[in-house]
């Protein structure tokens, strides 16, 4: 039991954990806790890397399929992933909480998890600065606020640095290849839209209707990317990836070879690992305006 005086000394930053609290996530709606979280469920790998950054990683019992950093990731099990839940296995976990990710699960798969009566908490970063902000909501959730605030400070800080080094560098027009059969993209409303910002890159489909636009060779060729970059791994088949850039010798970017390749658990997870991912970028538009 705690004493009222020990809830007085407790700093802004603190949970304290047998004290109810309400949060409100990323649908917009109030989410109670009787207290922090001691048994966690994620439904994505981002999520997975968050939890762990935010030093909850050991009250994690249940992850999604494909779940592998950290290393003990994988070693916890797995609950399915976007394209089906194993909800009896959910339930046999005994979860206080699962954390799902609002534009990889199914609204269904959310509503049927809530009527079994488990609480579910949904989150999606579209920013790079909402990666610090679920680092410290997973930290209140699971009572280890401390130790998230760490982390996303430092976070907040590499972030920052890599603004001052690249924002003001002439913009480059960039082209992100999510898949190429059929091609796909991104959407200015999209997280790597952000990291191409920030880098001084220009998304040639910012303005797109959908978050991830099919692209029509009409629409390629008349927007002429200086960059494409991929996270489409071709390496592995030289012919699939020629033929794909014979059709579009004229670009710009097929032209003078600027074509980047980021490995997508990099680039497409909402984690602190997303640095990664834009540093690459920067350094990928810096050897095109060299070049």
């Amino acid at each position: 039991m705690l004493s009222v005086f020990s809830i007085f000394l407790c700093t802004p930053f603190c949970v304290v954990a047998d004290t109810q609290f309400s949060l409100i996530d990323d649908r917009g709606r109030s989410i109670h806790l009787e207290r922090s979280a001691r048994r966690i469920i994620s439904l994505a790998p981002h999520i997975t890397e968050l939890i762990f950054a935010a030093g909850a990683g050991d009250k994690i019992v249940g992850v999604s399929s494909h779940s592998d950093y950290p290393n003990a990731a994988m070693l916890v099990p797995s609950v399915g992933d976007s394209f089906g839940l194993d909800l009896e296995k959910i339930i046999t976990l005994r979860p206080d909480l699962v954390i799902a990710w609002r534009n990889g699960n199914t609204q269904a798969d959310i509503e049927r998890m809530e009527k079994l009566g488990l609480t579910v908490f949904v989150t999606e970063a579209s920013k790079l600065e909402d990666i610090p902000r679920l680092l410290r909501t997973t930290g209140r959730l699971a009572g280890t606020l401390i130790f998230a605030e760490k982390a996303a400070d430092a976070y907040e800080k590499e972030l920052q640095q890599i603004k001052e080094k690249y924002t003001h560098r002439q913009q480059i027009r960039v082209l992100q290849l999510i898949w190429h059969q059929p091609l796909m993209s991104i959407n200015g409303n999209h997280i790597i839209s952000d990291m191409i910002n920030i880098c001084g890159g220009v998304n040639v489909l910012a303005s797109a209707s959908s978050l991830v636009p099919v692209i029509s060779a009409e629409s390629l060729l008349a927007n002429d990317p200086q960059v494409i970059i991929s996270s489409v791994s071709l390496k592995s088949n030289e012919i699939q990836a020629e033929d794909l850039w014979r059709k579009f010798s004229h670009i710009k970017a097929v032209k003078n070879k600027h074509l980047f390749f980021i490995h997508p658990d990099l680039i497409h997870r909402q984690s602190p690992r997303t640095l990664l991912a834009v540093k690459a970028i920067c350094k990928s538009l810096e050897s095109a305006r060299r070049g």
